[in-house]
């Protein structure tokens, strides 16, 4: 057990049979307490010290204590000690008001674990495994009225839901064949799915789709998708600019990209055309890019133990996919960055691929394997976060009793943060692993081992035993 201090407040945190030992960027032992020490002084100067004794017991989703007040006490007006106060304890924000409520909550939750006798842990840090299985499985079979926000997000919800369950390994085989159907629906004539039956084409959706047909894996599910017209979509949606736009006179982001790119790939259709323009070429680039990249996104894993969207924000537990995922990909990048460096000191384009966008076989063999090749790259350096650290606040603070997760306790539960939460808990069980396929040690995975889930993609978020399903169905 290590401790976790900002101001005045300390927080345990669980480091396993084994003392945790990063590398790269990891937030752990006297890195965290750096980083922490100088994250918010006026934070600091406004905390109150907790209890000198942890409570025995408090079940996880109780009430915390209120927050110190967001402003001082009032002095005699127009005297001294007036002054002096304004001068000593600033206001608070909104924003910080809210961070320490969170940390209350947080810390009161890590104080009775760290209260109890160590056999008592155990139960603490399951994966209530049987609880999320029933809560996932009812979604796929009925949904509350308030959901009827959602009518655009569909294949969405077949995501987030079917995803989850891959990760338990527990996919219901009598839904499977609805789901496909109703995607199927969803499929435009002329490329693309969309949000409902009749909806227009939309990249995002598509992805939850194509993702979702993956997931389940069968040969009827992976032949529904006419990859004739999604690739005519796709490049329909392609800019002169190299980016996408989201469907039809919408908008041109990076999830068009992400989108984009990562569908094609899956179901190999990605080609020259479809690249061109999207990624630089230069390792000068990438690598200080990416270097950049890995240090804010490594300084977003906060006291919570979770992640953070953005500086300044609370943490949320969806985010231990987006920023843990980030992560293990730039842990494979830095060896592909390392291998290009060796070799010629810029980044290899595709064979084929010039200024004129011209293909080839050996062009298209590459695009091929892109995601496969990837993903069988070995790790040369360990975990760039506190894999523990996350795995402690998924299992503690984001875990509902009657299933599903959330976002932070307080919140409700809902599939979007059970499926995201539980892909970043795959990602923190598996990222001191060297190879893709092999087994964590007991003390990569916090609690019982039978917490272990099954290993994704991180490139496009399916389990990975899909993911070669797909690959082979696709590149046959």
């Amino acid at each position: 057990m290590g401790l976790l201090v900002v101001g005045l407040t300390a927080f345990p945190v669980f480091r396993g049979p084994q003392e945790h030992r990063g590398h790269g960027c990891c937030l752990s032992g006297s890195h965290m307490v750096r980083r922490l020490s100088v994250r918010s002084p006026r934070l600091q100067r406004a905390r109150r010290p907790p209890p000198s004794a942890p409570p025995t017991t408090a079940p996880m989703d109780s009430p915390s204590p209120p927050p110190p007040p967001p402003y001082p006490p009032a002095a005699a007006e127009g005297g001294p000690a007036a002054d002096s106060q304004a001068a000593e304890l600033p206001r608070l924000t909104v924003t910080q008001v809210e961070q320490m409520k969170v940390e209350a909550k947080v810390g009161e939750i890590y104080r009775v674990l760290f209260g109890n006798a160590p056999n008592a842990n155990s139960l603490m840090l399951e994966l209530w495994r049987e609880q999320h299985v029933e809560y996932l499985t009812r979604g796929l079979k009925h949904l509350g009225p308030s959901f009827h926000v959602l009518d655009a997000n569909r294949p969405w919800l077949c995501y987030w839901i079917i995803h989850a369950l891959a990760l338990l390994d527990e996919i219901p085989d009598d839904v499977e064949d609805d789901i496909v159907d109703f995607l199927s629906r969803c499929q435009d004539k002329d490329g693309g799915y969309g949000g409902g039956p009749g909806q227009l084409p939309h990249l995002a959706t598509t992805y939850a789709a194509v993702n979702t047909l993956v997931t389940i894996g069968s040969e009827r599910a992976l032949s529904s998708v006419n990859r004739d017209n999604l690739y005519k979509f796709m490049l329909r949606m392609k800019d002169t600019s190299g980016a996408f736009r989201m469907h039809d006179g919408g908008e041109i982001d990076v999830r068009a990209s992400y989108t984009a790119i990562s569908v094609a790939s899956l179901v190999n259709i990605l080609d020259g055309e479809l690249a061109k323009g999207v990624k630089p070429m230069k390792v000068a680039f990438l690598g200080n890019r990416m270097l950049k990249l890995m240090g804010w996104v490594a300084f977003r894993q906060g006291v919570e133990c979770g992640f953070q969207g953005r500086t300044n924000k609370l943490v949320d537990g969806c985010y231990s996919f987006w920023q843990g995922a980030a992560l293990a990909l730039t842990q494979k990048l830095m060896t592909v960055v390392d291998e290009q460096l060796k070799s010629s000191y810029s980044i290899k384009r595709p064979p084929g691929d010039d200024a004129c966008g011209t293909s080839s076989s050996t062009e298209a063999a590459y695009y091929a394997k892109f995601g496969f090749d990837f993903i069988e790259k070995s790790n040369q350096i360990g975990p760039l976060f506190h894999n523990i650290a996350l795995q402690q606040y998924i299992l503690l603070c984001a875990q509902v009793l009657d299933g599903g997760l959330r976002d932070k306790p307080g919140k409700n539960r809902d599939h979007y943060h059970s499926c995201y939460c539980l892909s970043g808990l795959s990602v923190s069980q598996y990222s001191a692993m060297v190879d893709s396929d092999a087994c964590p040690l007991p003390q990569h995975v916090l609690g019982p081992y039978s917490n272990l889930l099954e290993p994704i993609h991180p490139l496009y978020n399916v389990v990975l035993d899909k993911y070669h399903t797909a690959y082979e169905f696709f590149s046959s």
